[in-house]
């Protein structure tokens, strides 16, 4: 068998319009360091005050308002099956997103980066298996369940985010 090697231009080096040219000849290193900005403890708070972080527990209190509005609508005009089935569909959101925000929240998430990088991938997971094992467990909890009123339930509920972000703090 016949083996045949080909020149690889090395890391540091592009090839345009057949011509090979350094790699970091379009970066300016320093005026890279220039644009960073380090901000000071007082201009941090002051940011922080003029850009409230939205807090996960918001989010979840939304997609449970959404969930008992969904419910009460259902039940005035079909009837109590649907609406517990629409509840039950805004329990399988709200729960596990509840999960995810308590982990989230934890204090083991704020201790570094990776951590917190492998926490929220660890409480991701368990949010996804609660998800599962509740839609498993769906036509055993409620009787008579209606999936066209859960599955739209559990639709809203997940895109209730706009409405967390209504009522998220206003600038001062």
């Amino acid at each position: 068998m016949l083996k045949v090697a080909i020149p690889r231009p090395s890391s540091d080096a592009v090839f345009r319009s057949g011509q090979r040219t350094a790699w970091r000849s379009g970066f300016d290193d320093e005026a890279d360091e220039a644009a960073a900005h380090r901000y000071t403890r007082a201009e941090a708070e002051a940011l922080r005050r003029r850009d409230p972080v939205l807090s996960p527990w918001i989010v979840v209190l939304s997609q449970v308002v959404v969930g008992i509005v969904v419910a009460a609508m259902a039940a005035w005009l079909v009837d109590a099956r649907v609406a517990l089935s629409a509840l039950y569909g805004s329990a399988v959101v709200a729960l596990p997103g509840a999960l995810m925000a308590r982990g989230a929240t934890s204090r083991l998430s704020a201790l570094s980066p990776p951590v917190s990088a492998l926490s929220m991938l660890g409480w991701e997971m368990v949010k996804v298996a609660v998800s599962i094992v509740m839609l498993v467990l769906a036509p055993r909890v409620v009787d008579g369940l209606s999936w066209p009123a859960m599955l739209a339930t559990m639709v809203l509920c997940m895109q209730s985010y706009w409405l967390a972000l209504l009522w998220r703090p206003r600038r001062p």
